[in-house]
Parts: C-alpha cells; sequence; structure tokens
C-alpha cells in the first residue's frame, strides 16, 4: 500500500512540473497588432552640457604652474565654485622684481626730463647768440656799401658766413629737439612697459583660482603617460588637462550607424536608450545630429560607419557620463500584421519556420519572415493569432523524451 502512494505522489509532481513548463512556453504567441522597425547600436553617454578645463597660458612669462590646491574627484559643484588653486609665489615676486625697476625708471624719466630741458635752454642760448652775430653782420653790411669794394667784398663773406652759422645752428637746434623728445618717449615707453607688465600679472593673480561656470561633478583628468589623476604638488604645462565638469541633468549619447542603415536614421528621429546595467528600463531619445562623412569603425576596418549624437529627453540621475548604453533607432510602424517572437523562429536552408503548440505536440510550420527588430518578427503563412509557439531551444528537448 505504502509503495502504491509513493508511485502516485511520484506522478503527481511530475504532472505539476509538466504543467509548468508548458505554462512558460504558453507565454509566446503569434500576436496581432502594430510592429516597429528598429536598429540598434551600442553607445556611450556623455553629459550635453560639459565644460573642460586645460593649463591656460598666464601672459608670457609662466609656461609651467604648480597646483597648490585641488578639489577632491567626484565632488558636486555649482557655478562659480572654485575647483583648482595655482602657486602664485613666483607671479608675486615678478611684481616686486618689477615694481622696484619700475621705480628706478620713473626716476629715470624725471632726469630725462630735467636733462633735456637744460640741453633745449642752452641751444636757445646759443641760437640767440648766433641769431645776434647774424644781425649785427647785417647792419654792417649796411654801413659799408659806400666803402671800397675790397673792404665791401670782406664784410659780405663775413655775412655769409654768419649766415651759414645761423643756418647750422638753427639745423643743430631742431636735431637736437628731435632727439632729446626720441629720449624722452623711449624713456616713457620704458615705464609704460613695465606698468603694463604689473598691471598685467596683478591681473593674473585672479585667474590662478579656476572655477566652474556649470553646476556638475567635478573629474579630475589623468596625465598623459602614467594614466594617474593630477595631484597637488604636480607642475602642469600650458596646454595640459586638468580636469572637466558635466552637467548631469540633461545627457546624450555618442553611437554610430552603420553605412547600410544610414538612410533609415534622420534627425529627430525617436530612439529608445536601455543602460547595459539596467537593461529593463528605457529612456526616450532623439536624433540631434548625423556627421556628413562616414569613416572606419576602427582603424584598417572595412566596416564604415556614421557619428550620431542621440539626446535623451528625460533627466535621470541614474544616468552618468561613460555608461555604455543600447540605442533602438525607431525606423518604421507598421499596424495589422502578424509578429512572433525571435527566441521561436527557426531557420534552416535559408527557410524559416516556427513550432506550433498543439494537444497532442507541436507542429513545425514555415512560415515567410518580412522584417524584424529585437524582440520580434513579422511572419506570413498558414499562421493565425493566438497560436502558442514553441522556443526553438526547447524543440530538441521535446523531441528527445
Amino acid at each position: 500500500m505504502l509503495k502504491k502512494y509513493s508511485t502516485y505522489f511520484v506522478f503527481v509532481l511530475f504532472v505539476f512540473f509538466s504543467s509548468c513548463k508548458e505554462k512558460s512556453s504558453s507565454e509566446f504567441r503569434i500576436e496581432y497588432g502594430s510592429f516597429q522597425q528598429t536598429v540598434t547600436e551600442t553607445g556611450e553617454l556623455e553629459a550635453v552640457n560639459a565644460r573642460t578645463f586645460v593649463m591656460p597660458r598666464f601672459g608670457r612669462y609662466w609656461y609651467e604652474m604648480k597646483i597648490i590646491g585641488l578639489l577632491e574627484h567626484g565632488t558636486a559643484v555649482q557655478a562659480g565654485d572654485s575647483l583648482i588653486y595655482f602657486d602664485p609665489s613666483e607671479i608675486k615676486k615678478f611684481i616686486i622684481d618689477r615694481e622696484t625697476n619700475l621705480e628706478t625708471q620713473r626716476a629715470n624719466l624725471e632726469k630725462t626730463q630735467v636733462e633735456i630741458q637744460n640741453r633745449k635752454s642752452d641751444i636757445r642760448s646759443s641760437l640767440l647768440s648766433e641769431q645776434a652775430a647774424f644781425d649785427l653782420k647785417k647792419l654792417q653790411m649796411e654801413q659799408f656799401r659806400f666803402e671800397s669794394e675790397k673792404v665791401r667784398k670782406v664784410n659780405e663773406l663775413e655775412f655769409k658766413q654768419a649766415e651759414l652759422r645761423l643756418e647750422k645752428a638753427k639745423q643743430s637746434a631742431h636735431f637736437a629737439e628731435i632727439i632729446a623728445e626720441n629720449q624722452l618717449n623711449i624713456q616713457k615707453i620704458r615705464v609704460r612697459s613695465i606698468e603694463q607688465q604689473v598691471n598685467d600679472a596683478y591681473a593674473i593673480l585672479p585667474e590662478l583660482v579656476i572655477r566652474t561656470p556649470i553646476k556638475g561633478i567635478f573629474q579630475i583628468a589623468t596625465k598623459r603617460r602614467s594614466r594617474e589623476m593630477l595631484q597637488i604638488g604636480e607642475e602642469v604645462s600650458v596646454g595640459n588637462r586638468l580636469g572637466s565638469v558635466p552637467d548631469l541633468t540633461w545627457m546624450k549619447v555618442n553611437t554610430v550607424i552603420n553605412e547600410a542603415d544610414f538612410m533609415k536614421v534622420s534627425i529627430g528621429q525617436s530612439v529608445m536608450v536601455r543602460l547595459d546595467a539596467m537593461p529593463d528600463k528605457t529612456f526616450e531619445g532623439e536624433v540631434t545630429y548625423i556627421s556628413k562623412l562616414c569613416r572606419p569603425i576602427e582603424r584598417d576596418a572595412r566596416q564604415k560607419v556614421f557619428d550620431v549624437v542621440v539626446e535623451l529627453k528625460v533627466s535621470d540621475e541614474r544616468l552618468k557620463p561613460g555608461m555604455t548604453v543600447s540605442c533602438e533607432f525607431i525606423c518604421n510602424t507598421y499596424k495589422d500584421i502578424l509578429k512572433a517572437p525571435l527566441q521561436c523562429v527557426g531557420v534552416e536552408d535559408g527557410r524559416h519556420y516556427v513550432y506550433i503548440e498543439q494537444p497532442m505536440g507541436m507542429k513545425k510550420q514555415e512560415v515567410k519572415a518580412i522584417i524584424s527588430n529585437n524582440t520580434h518578427m513579422v511572419i506570413e503563412g498558414n499562421i493565425e493569432e493566438g497560436q502558442r509557439l514553441v522556443p526553438i531551444r526547447e524543440v530538441a528537448q521535446r523531441q528527445d523524451k
């Protein structure tokens, strides 16, 4: 009797697990309704609004600066927050040296101005003396007009000499004044140049604090060779990356589209974006950029792609720069069609078929494949809506029983 009940219990368990398995298979059916043709590509998230900071050139003298303050990597920042501090000691030393030199040059300028005034006075006195000598000779010319020809001839020569000396004195005074003005201008330019250097150096001091113009998350840049993050105390050269601040409010996806699918994608097209970390969650996006030229997907590769940018229409804190996503481009929508799950459609010798669940087993039915997406395939043939299908992976298991 006990053996009889044990056999009955094993039979009940077998029926229970068989029914559970059939229930799992019954989830797959031939469906009737609408269908969306899609193209799927992988991509990487990036902030729509981001700022990258590089080491600027501080004036004409400083090509390297030492970092003395650095915000922690991953810190949330607001617009105007400080990110990086550079050592101001070299600039302050430069200011002190230039201000000392400026005082010296200003004193030289005053000295030059006094010397020029004295020189002009001497030139003016010499010119007046020559002018008086000339005037005197001119009067003598009038007095000696009734003298003998020999006396008049000597007087004329002396007058000519006085005239030449006056002309020479005038030219010397003119050139001396030009030289004096040039010397004065040169000294003024020297003073202004040093003043400008001092002012420029003072203007650089506030720029030694790098601030972010947007809110976001601060990311410290890595060094080119070691790939380690920058640290306090390191010397940074002009043009080197310092860090970046992406605004995580709105994100975009940098992805590509195969050249064979290029005509299926257009600006404004809807895209369903899924995180690899959360494949069940969908984020709506829109194509905002398609490159005009294609490129090899990898170096020396034959496959060509077009760069595409997809901007997400929703903001979500779970979306972070650098995360890998899949982009499902919705190309066309079809209505009133029959479709089957992809896992239920098999292929043999280029022909498609499905296995239809029947009371006494399953029936292999050949179908015509029209188009497919990531989840379903549009099919035609001797099929009806609602028919239960057997996944291809279960067919061999059933046939072996």
